[in-house]
């Protein structure tokens, strides 16, 4: 094992929030905002795939301006948790496949870096395709390369052939790799049963920072907040809503998000004659997102499948219940308080599941629910302060190391 003299440290990830898609990798950011403080120095490497219709003769002349121009735009801007950012556009064909996409970030990441190595010691990568890639490509020989993954389409990438190599050599060659949840364990596991052992699990960081000014005393301003996709399960929560809206007028229901459902969804509000109930706000940055769960009482999340689910525990952390399906990630993460933070629902396909649930969270929530507790329960596990000393242990070994002896010698002296 390299022993690394210093905490510098770069992460290299294909998500990051940007201007345009705010919300897009804004668990990276937090990790981030999580790990940066306990470090020298931490710069981001966002290679932002950006998609064209390009035929072979366009993308070779593309990738050769891009040769000469990358390391140009090489301009580190402030980040978050005091971190640089480097925002890099790494053009990319249309529906190019897993193994010729990471091999692109790869080539795009060196050109930016004008052909040297990535300087830290340590090198963080999101996903294993492309981040984790470009990665060991980059870094220099000595760094320790470190990997999360939380692909919800993992398994698109290992119906792959040439993905899947290129994974398995990713998993041989990286000094740790992390899941987020253990539905992305099991995934991993079941494809590289020979790697089962490096595979662990280090979950995503939520802030538990900021108190609500106000506590939830009646679930009326329903919230959703993702992708306006069919995954998330959204065509059914504006039919639950509206089955539950006839019955108390006052409800409302707020989406956050954008996705290829937006204009059927909006048209539906108007169908059904809900176009002052259900509002509409598109993607908004995180921090707006962040102040909208503590504007709101209920976060309704009916999604059919989530690796871990970072939105359910940051809106507990925000003071307010959730009505979640059990589609993987959150059974995990609120395993042990599910009654107390709200109420969890199967996976079905009919609106009458959630209007149920809702029924079921509205009656028992002045007796049940106990934010406080699942607060604290949650900050436990997944707040900023334990999953930093979680990645700074492996990160910084012997420095964590020399922190133990010296603990155990203050001790002494007492």
């Amino acid at each position: 094992m390299n022993e690394v003299t210093s905490r510098d440290v770069a992460i290299v990830t294909p998500w990051y929030p940007s201007r345009e898609l705010p919300f897009r990798g804004a668990f990276v950011q937090a990790m981030v905002d999580a790990t940066a403080p306990g470090c020298d120095n931490t710069v981001v490497y966002h290679c932002d795939t950006w998609v064209s219709r390009m035929d072979e003769r366009t993308t070779e002349a593309v990738e050769a301006a891009n040769r000469t121009l990358a390391p140009l735009a090489v301009r580190p801007t402030p980040t978050v948790g005091g971190a640089k950012l480097v925002h890099l556009a790494v053009t990319t064909p249309r529906s190019q496949e897993f193994g010729p996409l990471a091999r692109n970030h790869e080539r795009q990441l060196r050109a930016a870096l004008g052909g040297n190595p990535i300087g830290a010691p340590v090198v963080h990568a999101h996903v294993g395709l492309p981040g984790a890639w470009a990665a060991l490509q980059n870094a220099r020989p000595d760094a320790r390369v470190f990997v999360t993954e939380h692909a919800t389409y993992l398994d698109r990438v290992l119906a792959e052939p040439d993905a899947r190599a290129l994974y398995d050599e990713v998993l041989h060659r990286v000094d740790g790799f992390f899941a987020v949840g253990e539905p992305i364990r099991d995934v991993l596991t079941d494809a590289f049963p020979h790697h089962a052992e490096k595979i662990r699990q280090i979950p995503n960081p939520i802030s538990f920072a900021e108190k609500r000014a106000v506590p939830v005393t009646e679930l009326r301003r329903w919230l959703f907040l993702g992708g306006l996709i069919p995954r998330k399960g959204v065509d059914l929560l504006v039919e639950a809503f509206a089955q539950c809206h006839a019955k108390d007028p006052e409800l409302t229901l707020t989406m956050v998000g954008e996705g290829e459902l937006r204009a059927r969804l909006t048209a539906r509000a108007i169908e059904l004659g809900l176009e002052d109930a259900i509002r509409f706000l598109g993607a908004v940055p995180p921090d707006a997102a962040l102040n909208l769960m503590r504007e709101h009482d209920l976060l309704v999340h009916p999604s059919r499948y989530e690796t871990f689910g970072m939105t359910v525990v940051e809106a507990v952390a925000a003071g307010m219940p959730v009505l979640v399906t059990r589609c993987g990630g959150p059974e995990e993460t609120l395993a042990g308080i599910e009654s107390i933070a709200g109420e969890m629902i199967d996976v079905e396909d009919n609106p009458e599941s959630i209007t149920d649930g809702y029924w079921r969270l509205r009656d028992r929530f002045d007796r049940d629910v106990d934010l406080e507790l699942a607060q604290k329960t949650l900050d436990g596990r997944y707040g900023y302060e334990a999953v930093a000393e979680a990645h700074y242990r492996l990160w910084f070994p012997a420095a964590t190391h020399n922190q133990g002896e010296d603990s155990e010698r203050a001790g002494t002296h007492e």
